[in-house]
């Protein structure tokens, strides 16, 4: 009732109330973890050390990086597959995944452990440390790499705690630990007197008292339960959860990438301009830690309203979508809008509460802050309408637009404009890449709408089958088929339903789908025509995908509870793989059959007939392979696998003598 009452809303609910709603807890969760990236700048900035403490800190921030990808992988890759578990009421394997992920960031976290002791120095320099600053920065990643283990532990143990329902011990045990940083800076800097290695331990002792807070829930978990079973590893398990988290790993490490290339451009064209190595570095990571802030308030905007537009999508009520659009649009205009105007206006605003420093490293802040973040209203705009794409089903185009400014433009811009202009062109480089990286949004937001505006004009919102309904029938088999593209297997299903006097379902299990979770049909017709493996579980972790599959499995279960049938596609077979009076069949024939079956259903040449079989097999086979976890077409998941290039009425035949001889075969039995 309670899932129900929360689905109506996202449909009906006045749009700005829904987004306040889910913005703020998510805009305050952001704000809180950018404190540790920020509070130690301040801190260090203010003291004695200056900035050769804030360069040693920027130094070590990408590496840090490093570490949060792969917990951030493990633990939104595991926090997903809970999700989709949930949704299915199917939690077996989740207790399992989420084990295996604690193992993996454990070992990743002892990796990048001894690696980072072997090789710091390399590592140190190769990130932007100078001969100044080394020993600084050797001290602080020192006392902050020891804490890798328990730091990317909670990291990910949060992501899981968030997926379980409790968003509010996640976000306390963040606020823990960042209010401990902030409490603990100034009493080791300025009263102990420890200088950045005080810094370094008021991060630690902050990031121990989130991970007592997560570990202390994890015995007392509302939707799954850690045995010893759950920490053996299965590598089957935990690919799922690699699958589902790799977008935010991509992500983390598209951030490193920049950090590592803007570092080393800074560092070269530094050591020959008046600023020197040290004053660049240590204004590039005051100023990417304000813009992180300024970023974080956009992405909490937009994760807040992920669900509304998802659902909506999802159920055809695209003036909705366009509302939540205009309104996350607008509010990162503002915010955009109101940043611009600080960093162009009073940029030293900003840099005092770092601490005074020399004339010249206040004119170099200043700069950075006027040119490196000159379009960050564009910057806003790119990752709202990233995590836009991401929303509505479209993952590929949310990582083309996310990727694009940062890999795309930036680091070959970075790595060129520095050449006649010396260190200036590595701040150019970022406006220029905001004002490409638009561009690309822009391009695909428009076709977005326009594919809106065309399923609006053609009215496809729940009107294919509107009468569909369930069938009383006699009791028998129920029987499920699974095809190839053009193999005939509809006309072969409808067959075999006429000869048998029983009911047949297609259309009508959409049509019964979307009357059972109010999305539309076209969403539910589209969930296995996506053809795109690399991102099929990521999409289909979506909570309104999950949303269709669940009513899905409820409808063909509901459908065989009412006695004998044929049910084609939808993955019917998994669904029914628990009941006794199923047969599930697979159909297939040569390709040179198939592309004439094409050519005939749908009027294609024969080049166009062979792309769309390719793609629409791949699209089933991934289709299937997400759900159900086996093989499209492996014969040992069906009962009969037929050629249908025999004819249609002989394969029908075929398939019905088979259930005939098996059913006095079990009668015999």
């Amino acid at each position: 009732m309670e899932k129900a009452k929360k689905t109506l809303n996202l449909g009906e609910t006045k749009i700005s109330k829904l987004i306040i709603k889910f913005s703020i807890p998510c805009i305050l969760s952001l704000l809180v973890s950018s404190l540790y990236n920020i509070v130690d700048q301040i801190f260090i900035g203010n003291s004695e050390i200056g900035y050769l403490g804030n360069a040693a800190t920027t130094v070590v921030f990408p590496i840090t990086v490093i570490a949060l990808a792969f917990a951030w992988c493990f633990g939104d890759g595991s926090a997903a597959y809970l999700s989709i578990c949930q949704g299915k009421n199917k939690s077996n394997d989740a207790h399992k995944c989420i084990g295996n992920s604690l193992v993996m960031t454990l070992i990743a976290s002892i990796i990048l452990l001894i690696i980072g002791f072997i090789f710091m120095k390399p590592i140190l320099y190769l990130f932007g440390a100078s001969d100044a600053s080394i020993g600084l920065a050797i001290e602080y990643f020192t006392i902050i790499l020891s804490a890798f283990p328990i730091y990317m532990l909670s990291n990910m143990m949060n992501s899981v705690i968030r997926a379980d329902g409790s968003p509010a011990v996640s976000m306390t045990s963040m606020l823990v630990g960042a209010i401990a940083n902030i409490i603990l800076d100034p009493i080791f800097i300025f009263c102990l007197n420890w200088g950045i290695a005080g810094a370094a331990w008021a991060t630690i002792i902050g990031q121990f008292l989130s991970f007592v807070i997560s570990l202390i829930y994890f015995f007392k978990t509302k939707t799954f339960k850690l045995s010893k079973k759950s920490f053996v590893i299965d590598f089957r398990i935990l690919w799922k959860a690699v699958k589902l988290g790799i977008s935010t790993f991509i992500t983390q490490v598209a951030i490193v990438v920049i950090s590592l290339v803007s570092n080393i451009m800074l560092v070269k064209y530094g050591a020959i301009s008046e600023y020197g190595i040290d004053i660049p570095i240590a204004v590039i990571g005051i100023v990417m830690k304000v813009f992180t802030i300024v970023i974080n308030i956009v992405v909490g905007i937009i994760l807040g309203a992920q669900l509304i537009l998802g659902y909506n999508y999802g159920a055809g009520k695209y003036d909705r979508v366009k509302q939540t659009f205009k309104i996350t649009l607008i509010s990162c205009i503002v915010i955009g809008l109101i940043a611009t105007l600080i960093f162009e206006l009073c940029p030293e605003l900003i840099i005092g509460i770092f601490g005074s420093e020399s004339e010249l490293y206040n004119t170099f802040a200043k700069l950075t802050f006027r040119i490196f973040l000159a379009f960050v209203l564009f910057t806003c705009i790119i990752k709202m309408s990233s995590i836009f794409f991401q929303a509505v089903g479209n993952p590929i185009k949310s990582a083309i637009v996310s990727l694009a400014r940062d890999i795309l433009f930036f680091i070959p811009l970075a790595c060129t404009l520095p050449i006649g202009l010396g260190i200036e062109g590595v701040l150019w480089a970022a406006p220029i890449a905001d004002a490409l990286g638009i561009v690309v949004a822009t391009i695909f937001i428009i076709e977005f709408f326009k594919d809106i505006k065309k399923k609006e004009k053609l009215n496809q919102t729940n009107n294919q089958v509107k009468d569909a309904e369930i069938k009383k029938s006699k009791e028998g088999v129920i029987i499920t088929i699974s095809r190839q593209h053009g193999s005939a297997g509809k006309e072969i299903g409808r067959m075999v339903a006429k000869k048998l006097n029983i009911p047949y379902y297609y259309k009508e299990t959409t049509a019964l789908v979307a009357k059972n979770s109010g999305l539309c049909q076209d969403y539910i017709k589209e969930l296995n025509e996506k053809s795109e493996s690399a991102f099929y579980d990521l999409y289909l972790s979506h909570n309104v995908a999950q949303l269709a599959i669940n009513a899905q499995e409820k409808v063909i279960k509901e459908i065989a509870a009412n006695g004998s049938c044929v049910i084609v596609g939808r993955a019917a077979d998994y669904f029914l793989k628990d009941y006794k009076n199923v047969i599930n069949v697979f159909i297939y024939a040569p390709d040179d059959y198939r592309i004439k079956k094409i050519q005939q259903m749908y009027g294609d040449d024969e080049q166009t007939a062979l792309q769309n079989m390719k793609k629409s097999d791949k699209s089933r086979a991934n289709y299937y392979k997400s759900v159900t976890g086996k093989e499209f077409g492996d014969a040992s998941n069906y009962d009969i696998c037929v050629d249908s290039s025999i004819g249609v009425e002989k394969t029908a035949d075929l398939i019905i003598d088979y259930i005939n001889r098996k059913v006095i075969r079990e009668n015999k039995d």
